[in-house]
């Protein structure tokens, strides 16, 4: 006797899309597990992030985007120069600053001749790490830091510097905040150093941190940070602990020609950071010198800023432009810094597409402090508004903080509230919003 086997019901439709629906169910669950594992979630943010950042600025390129400061307020500006601007004679050759308000003056006292520093040296006992995703601050921080003991790591620095991990940028001065906060040791930010007072400092036993260019490959002109910690004048070059490049095993460093740091570190006015314990405090006023006093440090960089306008041309010649811009705005002479930030801005319109360093908001804002402090409201809004627009995440804080100001000066206090509220969505804790939501009596 034959035994017929019952033959399959093929699955309905249904139950395939039920099956197929299932499996999509299971593999987001298990997606959304994986991605709380802070190693996984770390890889797949910086992939996200660049794949967006590619397609966004494939679509919009924020090279080609130029901003154009107020013509008529520009030629009111040039008007004003020309009216205080004196017709030279043998006996009056002097030119004041640019603008109604002149830069105070100082005179440093006499430096005694420096004392001879070696030919070469490095440093050792610094910790190398290599950032975590968008995290150069905190790391070259944390490796500053652990030449001097402390055993924390760019999370713990993180943690402090960037509450939203998203941020675009950790300030210098919050950076010298945290040092001086957050840990037993100081921290000194200057502008207008050169190479031989970097030498001067890693040969006294201080490794610095410097803020400066890079010309990445895949995105252009960015912000960095580094850590110089050695030196040797035979070869030309420094000793760098750098978070982002370079081969760190057995004890090697990134090799940085003096040549290259000198362009970059112009970018960012040549600022450089210096952290010591309290018992080093007078050696650190001996080294800096003329730097020890902040309006000298200022007025130096402008000078400095002053010669390279005459020297540079291209993208270095916008930098020197906005690096003077940037020390008068520090000695509170708006008029002046924004007559030299207009300058800069007709040089940027007047670069390369692929030259133009459009990120520059992002880390540097004096020309906000510069527009908003000579009542130049729109031209605020309209550059923090260009800013905020051409990134792919506008996790640019002071962005929306500068453009909120500006909007409650021209009556949009809805407007205002709303862009302090988002500036602490990417910064929360971030104290210039706080107070001004505080002072309009709103919650947050």
């Amino acid at each position: 006797m034959y035994h017929l086997r019952p033959k399959r019901r093929k699955p309905s439709k249904s139950t395939i899309l039920l099956l197929i629906l299932g499996g999509i169910g299971i593999l987001v669950i298990l997606s959304i597990l994986l991605y709380q594992i802070p190693a996984i979630r770390h890889q797949l943010d910086w992939r996200i992030s660049n794949l967006r950042s590619s397609i966004r600025y494939a679509l919009f390129p924020p090279e080609e985007v130029v901003f154009t400061p107020n013509p008529t307020v520009i030629a009111m500006v040039q008007e004003t120069m020309a009216a205080f601007t004196p017709t030279p004679s043998p006996s009056n050759t002097f030119t004041p600053t640019p603008g109604p308000t002149s830069s105070p003056t100082f005179t440093p006292t006499p430096q005694p001749t420096s004392t001879p520093i070696p030919e070469a040296i490095l440093l050792t006992g610094i910790q190398h790490d290599y950032q975590g995703w968008n995290n150069c601050g905190p790391t070259n921080l944390a490796m500053a830091l652990s030449f001097w003991g402390w055993e924390g790591d760019q999370s713990v620095t993180a943690a402090v510097l960037k509450p939203n991990r998203r941020d675009k940028n950790v300030m210098p001065y919050e950076i010298a905040n945290f040092v001086d906060e957050e840990t037993e040791l100081n921290a000194r930010v200057r502008m207008g150093g050169d190479i031989e007072l970097l030498k001067r400092f890693i040969a006294a036993g201080f490794p610095v941190i410097i803020e400066k260019g890079l010309d990445s490959r895949k995105s252009g002109w960015i912000g960095h940070y580094q850590v110089l910690a050695g030196y040797d004048d035979a070869k030309g070059i420094f000793h760098a602990y750098d978070s982002y490049e370079g081969d760190f095993s057995d004890g090697q460093t990134l090799l940085e020609p003096y040549e290259e740091i000198e362009s970059y570190w112009r970018h960012f006015n040549n600022t450089f950071i210096i952290i010591f314990p309290d018992e080093l405090e007078a050696q650190v006023s001996s080294l800096l010198g003329i730097h020890q006093d902040e309006t000298a440090s200022y007025l130096h960089a402008s000078e400095n800023a002053s010669q390279d306008i005459f020297n540079l041309s291209g993208r270095e010649l916008f930098f020197a432009w906005y690096n003077r811009g940037t020390s008068l705005m520090l000695l509170r002479d708006y008029s002046g810094a924004a007559a030299a930030y207009d300058e800069a801005f007709i040089q940027y319109a007047s670069l390369d597409p692929d030259d133009r360093p459009w990120r520059v908001l992002w880390y540097q804002t004096g020309p906000y402090f510069a527009y908003y402090f000579t009542a130049r409201y729109y031209d605020v809004i309209n550059l923090a508004s260009q800013t905020i627009d051409n990134s792919e995440e506008p996790a640019i804080e002071e962005s929306f903080y500068w453009r909120g100001l500006a909007k409650e000066s021209i009556g949009d206090i809805t407007g205002a509230i709303e862009d302090l509220k988002t500036s602490l969505e990417w910064h929360p804790g971030f104290e210039p919003s706080e107070y001004q939501l505080d002072r309009l009596g709103v919650e947050y």
